[in-house]
Protein backbone atom coordinates (compact mmCIF):
# COMPACT_ATOMS: atom_id res chain seq x y z
CA UNK A 1 0.00 0.00 0.00
CA UNK A 2 1.34 3.20 -0.64
CA UNK A 3 1.81 5.82 2.37
CA UNK A 4 0.62 8.65 0.12
CA UNK A 5 -2.46 9.70 1.65
CA UNK A 6 -4.41 10.76 -1.67
CA UNK A 7 -3.52 7.63 -3.61
CA UNK A 8 -6.80 6.19 -5.08
CA UNK A 9 -5.90 1.93 -5.36
CA UNK A 10 -7.15 -1.40 -4.00
CA UNK A 11 -5.46 -3.02 -1.29
CA UNK A 12 -3.28 -5.80 -2.91
CA UNK A 13 -2.58 -9.23 -1.07
CA UNK A 14 -2.89 -8.68 2.51
CA UNK A 15 -4.34 -5.58 4.52
CA UNK A 16 -1.09 -4.97 7.19
CA UNK A 17 -2.75 -3.10 9.19
CA UNK A 18 -5.55 -5.25 9.62
CA UNK A 19 -2.83 -8.20 10.30
CA UNK A 20 -1.35 -5.77 12.81
CA UNK A 21 -4.54 -4.85 14.69
CA UNK A 22 -5.54 -8.94 14.67
CA UNK A 23 -1.96 -9.98 16.13
CA UNK A 24 -2.19 -7.02 18.64
CA UNK A 25 -5.33 -8.39 19.66
CA UNK A 26 -4.54 -12.27 19.70
CA UNK A 27 -1.31 -10.58 21.98
CA UNK A 28 -3.52 -9.63 24.93
CA UNK A 29 -5.88 -12.66 24.79
CA UNK A 30 -2.51 -14.77 25.13
CA UNK A 31 -0.72 -12.60 27.87
CA UNK A 32 -4.20 -13.91 29.93
CA UNK A 33 -3.97 -17.31 28.92
CA UNK A 34 0.19 -16.92 30.43
CA UNK A 35 -1.81 -15.18 33.21
CA UNK A 36 -0.14 -12.06 33.31
CA UNK A 37 -2.96 -9.64 34.09
CA UNK A 38 -4.08 -12.22 36.80
CA UNK A 39 -0.39 -12.25 38.20
CA UNK A 40 -0.31 -7.92 38.31
CA UNK A 41 -3.53 -8.29 40.68
CA UNK A 42 -1.07 -8.69 43.63
CA UNK A 43 -0.72 -6.30 46.55
CA UNK A 44 2.93 -6.07 45.54
CA UNK A 45 1.94 -4.43 42.24
CA UNK A 46 -0.81 -1.85 43.37
CA UNK A 47 0.56 0.72 42.06
CA UNK A 48 -0.06 -0.10 38.67
CA UNK A 49 -3.82 -1.52 39.83
CA UNK A 50 -5.67 0.81 37.87
CA UNK A 51 -3.77 -0.10 34.50
CA UNK A 52 -4.00 -3.26 35.52
CA UNK A 53 -7.79 -3.22 36.42
CA UNK A 54 -8.14 -2.21 32.60
CA UNK A 55 -7.61 -5.78 31.53
CA UNK A 56 -10.21 -7.79 33.39
CA UNK A 57 -14.09 -7.44 32.57
CA UNK A 58 -16.57 -5.04 34.43
CA UNK A 59 -18.14 -6.51 37.07
CA UNK A 60 -21.64 -5.39 35.46
CA UNK A 61 -22.71 -1.95 34.40
CA UNK A 62 -19.66 0.12 32.56
CA UNK A 63 -17.14 -0.43 30.11
CA UNK A 64 -13.26 -1.27 30.34
CA UNK A 65 -10.48 -2.10 27.67
CA UNK A 66 -11.00 -5.82 28.06
CA UNK A 67 -14.43 -5.39 27.29
CA UNK A 68 -13.32 -4.22 23.88
CA UNK A 69 -11.42 -7.58 23.21
CA UNK A 70 -14.28 -9.83 22.19
CA UNK A 71 -15.87 -7.33 19.70
CA UNK A 72 -12.41 -6.66 18.11
CA UNK A 73 -12.09 -10.26 17.67
CA UNK A 74 -15.40 -10.33 15.70
CA UNK A 75 -15.41 -7.38 14.11
CA UNK A 76 -11.71 -8.28 12.88
CA UNK A 77 -13.11 -11.79 11.45
CA UNK A 78 -15.75 -9.43 9.40
CA UNK A 79 -13.11 -7.08 7.94
CA UNK A 80 -11.15 -10.06 6.77
CA UNK A 81 -13.90 -11.46 4.74
CA UNK A 82 -14.27 -9.53 1.64
CA UNK A 83 -10.44 -9.72 1.11
CA UNK A 84 -10.52 -13.37 1.95
CA UNK A 85 -13.74 -14.54 -0.47
CA UNK A 86 -11.92 -11.78 -3.63
CA UNK A 87 -9.18 -14.25 -3.17
CA UNK A 88 -10.82 -17.53 -2.95
CA UNK A 89 -13.03 -16.12 -6.06
CA UNK A 90 -9.85 -15.36 -8.10
CA UNK A 91 -9.01 -19.00 -7.88
CA UNK A 92 -12.02 -20.10 -10.02
CA UNK A 93 -13.94 -21.36 -6.57
CA UNK A 94 -17.67 -21.15 -7.40
CA UNK A 95 -20.29 -19.53 -5.14
CA UNK A 96 -21.79 -23.05 -4.05
CA UNK A 97 -17.93 -23.61 -3.17
CA UNK A 98 -17.52 -20.67 -0.90
CA UNK A 99 -20.66 -20.73 0.81
CA UNK A 100 -19.27 -24.85 1.51
CA UNK A 101 -16.20 -23.37 3.05
CA UNK A 102 -18.27 -21.24 5.25
CA UNK A 103 -20.75 -23.61 6.16
CA UNK A 104 -17.53 -26.02 7.44
CA UNK A 105 -15.70 -23.35 9.23
CA UNK A 106 -18.74 -22.45 11.20
CA UNK A 107 -19.19 -25.75 12.38
CA UNK A 108 -15.73 -25.91 13.12
CA UNK A 109 -15.82 -22.73 15.25
CA UNK A 110 -18.61 -24.12 17.06
CA UNK A 111 -17.19 -27.81 17.94
CA UNK A 112 -13.72 -25.61 18.84
CA UNK A 113 -15.65 -23.46 21.29
CA UNK A 114 -17.47 -26.59 23.04
CA UNK A 115 -13.98 -28.27 23.10
CA UNK A 116 -13.06 -25.33 25.15
CA UNK A 117 -15.51 -25.55 27.61
CA UNK A 118 -15.21 -29.02 28.42
CA UNK A 119 -11.28 -28.47 28.85
CA UNK A 120 -12.10 -25.43 31.18
CA UNK A 121 -14.18 -27.21 33.77
CA UNK A 122 -12.17 -30.77 32.76
CA UNK A 123 -15.43 -32.41 31.95
CA UNK A 124 -17.88 -33.01 29.57
CA UNK A 125 -20.39 -30.12 29.05
CA UNK A 126 -22.74 -28.33 26.98
CA UNK A 127 -21.92 -24.37 27.52
CA UNK A 128 -21.84 -21.89 24.56
CA UNK A 129 -20.65 -18.74 25.90
CA UNK A 130 -17.29 -18.87 24.36
CA UNK A 131 -16.66 -16.60 21.57
CA UNK A 132 -15.99 -19.26 19.21
CA UNK A 133 -19.31 -20.65 19.20
CA UNK A 134 -20.72 -16.95 18.91
CA UNK A 135 -18.64 -16.39 16.37
CA UNK A 136 -19.54 -19.25 14.42
CA UNK A 137 -23.39 -17.56 14.39
CA UNK A 138 -22.01 -14.13 13.31
CA UNK A 139 -19.60 -15.14 10.61
CA UNK A 140 -22.28 -17.47 8.86
CA UNK A 141 -24.82 -14.47 9.37
CA UNK A 142 -22.79 -11.96 8.09
CA UNK A 143 -21.82 -14.28 4.73
CA UNK A 144 -25.51 -14.37 3.86
CA UNK A 145 -26.04 -10.87 3.86
CA UNK A 146 -22.56 -9.36 2.65
CA UNK A 147 -23.46 -9.46 -1.04
CA UNK A 148 -26.67 -6.76 -0.25
CA UNK A 149 -26.13 -3.33 -0.15
CA UNK A 150 -24.29 -1.54 2.31
CA UNK A 151 -27.72 0.34 3.86
CA UNK A 152 -29.17 -3.40 3.84
CA UNK A 153 -26.64 -4.76 5.70
CA UNK A 154 -26.58 -1.86 8.43
CA UNK A 155 -30.43 -2.35 8.56
CA UNK A 156 -29.94 -6.02 9.29
CA UNK A 157 -27.37 -5.30 12.19
CA UNK A 158 -29.93 -2.92 14.06
CA UNK A 159 -32.95 -5.27 13.40
CA UNK A 160 -31.13 -7.91 15.96
CA UNK A 161 -30.00 -5.38 18.17
CA UNK A 162 -33.25 -3.58 18.26
CA UNK A 163 -35.10 -7.29 18.78
CA UNK A 164 -32.72 -8.34 21.69
CA UNK A 165 -33.57 -5.27 23.30
CA UNK A 166 -37.95 -5.92 22.78
CA UNK A 167 -36.76 -8.98 24.50
CA UNK A 168 -34.86 -8.16 27.17
CA UNK A 169 -37.46 -5.26 28.29
CA UNK A 170 -40.86 -7.00 27.10
CA UNK A 171 -39.84 -10.78 28.73
CA UNK A 172 -42.78 -11.73 31.33
CA UNK A 173 -41.64 -15.14 32.19
CA UNK A 174 -41.04 -14.60 36.40
CA UNK A 175 -37.58 -14.78 37.65
CA UNK A 176 -36.04 -13.54 34.74
CA UNK A 177 -38.89 -10.37 33.62
CA UNK A 178 -35.54 -7.87 34.98
CA UNK A 179 -33.63 -6.94 31.65
CA UNK A 180 -30.78 -5.54 33.02
CA UNK A 181 -30.46 -7.56 36.84
CA UNK A 182 -27.64 -10.37 36.23
CA UNK A 183 -28.94 -14.22 35.92
CA UNK A 184 -32.76 -12.58 36.12
CA UNK A 185 -33.01 -11.36 32.27
CA UNK A 186 -34.38 -12.58 29.27
CA UNK A 187 -30.76 -13.84 28.23
CA UNK A 188 -30.41 -16.13 31.88
CA UNK A 189 -34.05 -17.79 30.24
CA UNK A 190 -32.68 -18.49 27.37
CA UNK A 191 -29.34 -20.41 28.73
CA UNK A 192 -32.00 -22.04 30.62
CA UNK A 193 -33.02 -23.73 27.32
CA UNK A 194 -30.48 -24.01 25.32
CA UNK A 195 -27.90 -25.31 28.36
CA UNK A 196 -30.10 -26.38 31.38
CA UNK A 197 -28.00 -24.16 33.49
CA UNK A 198 -26.74 -20.46 34.16
CA UNK A 199 -23.15 -18.79 33.86
CA UNK A 200 -22.16 -19.59 37.38
CA UNK A 201 -22.80 -16.30 38.25
CA UNK A 202 -20.89 -14.54 35.72
CA UNK A 203 -24.10 -12.80 34.17
CA UNK A 204 -22.73 -14.10 30.42
CA UNK A 205 -25.56 -15.58 28.24
CA UNK A 206 -25.23 -17.51 24.72
CA UNK A 207 -27.87 -15.48 22.88
CA UNK A 208 -25.18 -12.31 22.83
CA UNK A 209 -24.41 -14.05 19.38
CA UNK A 210 -27.71 -12.29 18.12
CA UNK A 211 -27.15 -8.65 18.96
CA UNK A 212 -23.46 -8.77 18.81
CA UNK A 213 -23.94 -9.99 14.65
CA UNK A 214 -23.40 -6.27 14.02
CA UNK A 215 -19.72 -6.54 15.17
CA UNK A 216 -18.78 -8.95 12.10
CA UNK A 217 -21.31 -7.44 10.03
CA UNK A 218 -19.87 -3.85 10.73
CA UNK A 219 -16.43 -5.33 10.18
CA UNK A 220 -17.81 -6.85 6.75
CA UNK A 221 -18.71 -3.25 5.70
CA UNK A 222 -15.50 -1.88 7.07
CA UNK A 223 -13.74 -4.46 4.67
CA UNK A 224 -15.60 -2.88 1.71
CA UNK A 225 -14.66 0.24 2.32
CA UNK A 226 -11.02 -0.94 2.19
CA UNK A 227 -11.68 -2.85 -0.90
CA UNK A 228 -13.26 0.15 -2.39
CA UNK A 229 -11.87 2.47 -4.89
CA UNK A 230 -12.11 5.60 -2.61
CA UNK A 231 -8.43 7.47 -2.26
CA UNK A 232 -6.93 6.75 1.23
CA UNK A 233 -7.83 9.34 3.41
CA UNK A 234 -11.47 8.84 2.13
CA UNK A 235 -11.31 5.70 4.09
CA UNK A 236 -9.71 6.61 6.77
CA UNK A 237 -12.65 9.67 7.49
CA UNK A 238 -15.42 7.21 6.68
CA UNK A 239 -14.13 4.29 9.55
CA UNK A 240 -13.17 7.34 11.85
CA UNK A 241 -16.02 9.22 11.29
CA UNK A 242 -18.61 6.47 12.07
CA UNK A 243 -16.38 5.12 14.23
CA UNK A 244 -16.88 8.17 16.69
CA UNK A 245 -20.36 8.42 15.73
CA UNK A 246 -20.69 4.71 17.11
CA UNK A 247 -19.02 6.26 20.73
CA UNK A 248 -20.91 9.21 21.10
CA UNK A 249 -24.48 7.52 20.31
CA UNK A 250 -23.26 4.37 22.76
CA UNK A 251 -22.37 5.87 25.68
CA UNK A 252 -25.32 8.63 25.03
CA UNK A 253 -27.94 5.66 25.84
CA UNK A 254 -26.15 4.27 29.03
CA UNK A 255 -28.86 5.94 31.10
CA UNK A 256 -31.70 4.33 29.11
CA UNK A 257 -29.51 1.12 28.72
CA UNK A 258 -27.13 0.61 30.62
CA UNK A 259 -23.64 -0.44 28.90
CA UNK A 260 -23.40 -4.02 29.96
CA UNK A 261 -20.84 -6.26 28.19
CA UNK A 262 -21.77 -9.69 29.87
CA UNK A 263 -25.64 -9.83 28.04
CA UNK A 264 -25.05 -7.46 25.43
CA UNK A 265 -26.88 -4.52 25.95
CA UNK A 266 -28.09 -2.28 23.05
CA UNK A 267 -25.65 0.33 24.27
CA UNK A 268 -22.82 -1.65 24.51
CA UNK A 269 -22.72 -3.40 20.98
CA UNK A 270 -23.13 0.06 19.95
CA UNK A 271 -20.01 2.02 21.69
CA UNK A 272 -17.85 -0.93 21.45
CA UNK A 273 -18.70 -1.08 17.30
CA UNK A 274 -17.65 2.65 17.15
CA UNK A 275 -14.36 2.00 19.26
CA UNK A 276 -13.66 -1.45 16.86
CA UNK A 277 -14.35 1.03 13.49
CA UNK A 278 -11.83 3.96 15.36
CA UNK A 279 -9.21 1.44 16.20
CA UNK A 280 -9.45 -0.12 12.88
CA UNK A 281 -8.86 3.49 11.37
CA UNK A 282 -5.74 4.47 13.70
CA UNK A 283 -4.34 1.26 12.42
CA UNK A 284 -5.23 1.93 8.98
CA UNK A 285 -3.45 5.64 9.06
CA UNK A 286 -0.63 4.53 10.75
CA UNK A 287 0.24 1.65 8.83
CA UNK A 288 -1.00 1.67 5.54
CA UNK A 289 -1.06 5.56 4.71
CA UNK A 290 1.90 6.85 7.16
CA UNK A 291 3.90 3.08 7.12
CA UNK A 292 4.83 2.39 10.41
CA UNK A 293 4.93 -1.12 10.25
CA UNK A 294 8.51 -2.40 12.33
CA UNK A 295 6.83 -1.39 15.32
CA UNK A 296 4.02 -3.95 15.06
CA UNK A 297 5.83 -6.95 13.70
CA UNK A 298 5.94 -8.86 16.79
CA UNK A 299 2.00 -8.44 16.64
CA UNK A 300 1.44 -9.29 12.74
CA UNK A 301 3.63 -12.48 13.80
CA UNK A 302 0.55 -13.64 16.71
CA UNK A 303 -1.97 -12.50 14.49
CA UNK A 304 -1.12 -15.01 11.64
CA UNK A 305 -2.34 -18.24 13.55
CA UNK A 306 -4.59 -16.38 15.36
CA UNK A 307 -7.32 -19.25 15.70
CA UNK A 308 -4.57 -21.62 16.57
CA UNK A 309 -2.76 -19.41 19.35
CA UNK A 310 -5.79 -18.80 21.13
CA UNK A 311 -6.25 -22.55 21.52
CA UNK A 312 -3.20 -23.10 22.39
CA UNK A 313 -3.12 -20.51 24.97
CA UNK A 314 -6.60 -21.11 26.09
CA UNK A 315 -5.72 -25.00 26.86
CA UNK A 316 -1.92 -26.36 26.78
CA UNK A 317 -1.17 -22.79 28.09
CA UNK A 318 -2.56 -22.58 30.89
CA UNK A 319 -3.37 -26.16 31.95
CA UNK A 320 -0.23 -27.71 31.49
CA UNK A 321 2.61 -24.95 30.16
CA UNK A 322 2.74 -22.31 33.23
CA UNK A 323 2.71 -24.88 35.30
CA UNK A 324 5.79 -26.51 33.72
CA UNK A 325 7.32 -23.42 33.58
CA UNK A 326 6.87 -22.25 36.99
CA UNK A 327 8.95 -25.38 38.45
CA UNK A 328 11.96 -23.63 36.86
CA UNK A 329 10.70 -19.93 37.87
CA UNK A 330 9.90 -20.99 41.20
CA UNK A 331 12.73 -23.18 42.04
CA UNK A 332 15.33 -20.34 41.02
CA UNK A 333 13.41 -17.69 42.26
CA UNK A 334 12.23 -18.52 45.41
CA UNK A 335 13.92 -16.08 46.99
CA UNK A 336 11.59 -13.27 45.44
CA UNK A 337 8.64 -14.58 46.71
CA UNK A 338 5.37 -16.15 44.92
CA UNK A 339 3.74 -12.89 43.44
CA UNK A 340 7.53 -12.10 42.15
CA UNK A 341 7.74 -16.03 41.01
CA UNK A 342 4.02 -15.72 39.09
CA UNK A 343 4.71 -12.73 36.95
CA UNK A 344 7.96 -13.92 35.96
CA UNK A 345 5.92 -17.55 34.90
CA UNK A 346 3.66 -15.70 33.18
CA UNK A 347 6.35 -13.68 30.54
CA UNK A 348 8.37 -16.49 30.15
CA UNK A 349 5.05 -18.54 29.26
CA UNK A 350 3.58 -14.96 27.03
CA UNK A 351 7.39 -15.39 25.48
CA UNK A 352 6.94 -19.12 24.90
CA UNK A 353 3.93 -18.63 23.37
CA UNK A 354 4.60 -15.81 20.86
CA UNK A 355 7.70 -17.70 19.78
CA UNK A 356 5.83 -20.51 18.62
CA UNK A 357 4.08 -17.84 16.97
CA UNK A 358 7.34 -16.71 15.31
CA UNK A 359 8.79 -20.55 14.99
CA UNK A 360 5.43 -20.79 12.65
CA UNK A 361 6.24 -17.50 10.90
CA UNK A 362 9.30 -18.05 9.64
CA UNK A 363 8.70 -21.99 8.08
CA UNK A 364 5.17 -19.95 6.39
CA UNK A 365 3.03 -22.57 8.25
CA UNK A 366 -0.44 -21.14 8.33
CA UNK A 367 -2.86 -23.24 10.65
CA UNK A 368 -6.47 -22.40 9.23
CA UNK A 369 -9.91 -23.42 9.99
Amino acid sequence: MTSNPNSSSSIPGRLVSLDAFRGLTMFLLVAEGAGLYHALLQPEFDFIRPLVTQFHHHPWNGLRFWDLVQPYFMFIVGVAMPFAFAKRRSRGETERQLFGHVLVRSATLFLLGVILHCGYTKGLVWELWNVLTQLSFTYLLAYLIMKRSAKTQIGISFALILLTEILYRTWAVPGFDQPFVKDHNFGSWMDMILMGKLNNGGGWVAINCVPTAAHTIWGVLAGQVLQSGRTNMQKFKVLAIYGIIGIVAGYTLDPITPIIKRICTSSFVIVSGGWCLLTLAVFYYLIDMRGMRKWLNFAVIVGMNSIFIYMYSNTIGPQWMNGFIEIFTGGFLFWMGLPTVHLVTAIVSLAVHWYLCYWLYKRKILIKI
